[in-house]
């Protein structure tokens, strides 16, 4: 599997990185059980920070397309091709886009609607 980050590219480091590795499994370059390498390792070779590597391989586990087993290392997820089509970010944008035209539909002003969000957000983040 062959790795390209482009740091002029305007979608975020983290994001390449898994939209090449969910490519490569697709594509059926890795396959399940394949080892990936450790997160300093993959930094190193990449030039990136370890930080952004380490923020890239924890979406891929929270999708199951990668599964993290401590010291032992990290391995592609045994249901990771059919995972790789998951799109959080897609469908968290399509529910919010849905909720934001209903509440506009109801007269509410996109102030309210950003302050509602606001504290949504911060009660959320107190469980």
């Amino acid at each position: 599997m062959q790795i390209t980050i482009d740091i002029d590219d305007p979608v975020p480091l983290f994001t390449q990185l898994i939209e090449q590795v969910k490519r490569a499994i697709a594509d059926e370059q890795l396959a399940p059980g394949d080892p990936l390498p450790s997160i300093r390792q993959l930094a190193g070779d990449l030039e990136l920070n370890s930080k952004t590597v380490a923020k890239a391989y924890k979406l891929l586990e929270r999708d199951s397309v990668i599964q993290m087993r401590g010291y032992r290392g990290t391995f592609v997820h045994p249901d990771a091709k059919a995972n790789c089509s998951l799109d959080y970010a897609a469908w968290t944008a399509e529910l919010l886009n849905d909720t934001i035209t209903k509440l506009r539909e109801s007269g509410v002003t996109d102030s309210e609607i950003r302050i509602a969000f606001t504290q949504a957000m911060n009660q959320a983040i107190r469980y």
